[in-house]
């Protein structure tokens, strides 16, 4: 049987519906796993029951990560927030964590993790931390829109088999201290984390960037879904 993976749900709340960008899926399936899109709950025993039948879990972008997660307050008009996913992803971070099961992140899914974990972002990185790199390019996604550095000695350069790389972008929030648990494995040239992970986990990676966009087209998406499937086991 395939290894399940657990995707946490997008929100919309002006259809009041889950939803789904269909590449994040795509992606896992093509690493050979079976996705399962969680429903939106933040029930603990619910999750509980959810986190014990997955091998693993992808945390995806979407809304921004609640300031109160990192002890701050929203930036007026800047930040557009869903307490209710960062409630279930806490739940379902922690329980993945205490069952050392293997968890990648994306976009949203660094920022969250990083946060969740004791870390603080920027709640825009255009006002906080400058514009030398365009972090939110225009569509289409499926193109790169800037380079990054991958560290040395670091599982993600072991991955792709190399130092520096093209990347697609698209956010406007990203990591201001990264958690004393996590270490950077890229950087762009602004000095923004693009990726970190916890040497202390089994497998707990994240990256800025949307693998989802580029994976039909750029062989480093498809090492980085690959990656993720065999930490599964």
């Amino acid at each position: 049987m395939k290894k399940t993976v657990g995707v946490m749900p997008l929100w919309d709340e002006k259809k009041d519906s889950i939803w789904m960008l269909p590449g994040y899926l795509d992606g896992l399936q093509e690493a050979g796993v079976l996705p399962v899109m969680f429903p939106f709950t933040d029930e603990t025993e619910d999750l509980r029951q959810l986190v014990g039948m997955c091998d693993g879990f992808l945390f995806t972008g979407g809304h921004d990560v609640s300031p109160a997660l990192y002890g701050e307050k929203p930036m007026e008009d800047l930040v557009v927030c869903c307490e209710k996913r960062d409630a279930m992803e806490k739940k379902v971070l922690e329980m993945a964590l205490e069952a050392d099961k293997p968890v990648l992140g994306i976009c949203r899914g660094l920022q969250f993790i990083n946060a969740a974990l004791g870390g603080t972002l920027y709640q825009d990185l255009q006002l906080q931390h400058g514009n030398k790199v365009c972090h939110r390019q225009p569509a289409p996604y499926d193109v790169p829109g800037h380079e990054v550095d991958l560290l040395e000695g670091t599982p993600l350069e072991a991955c792709l088999g190399a130092d520096r790389i093209a990347v697609n972008s698209c956010h406007h929030q990203g990591v201001k201290l990264l958690a004393l648990s996590l270490q950077a494995m890229a950087v762009a040239d602004d000095g923004l984390v693009e990726a970190a992970f916890c040497p202390d986990r089994k497998y707990l990676w994240a990256v800025q960037w949307h693998p989802e966009f580029l994976f039909r087209r750029d062989e480093n998406s498809r090492r980085i879904f690959r990656a993720f499937a065999e930490a599964l086991g």
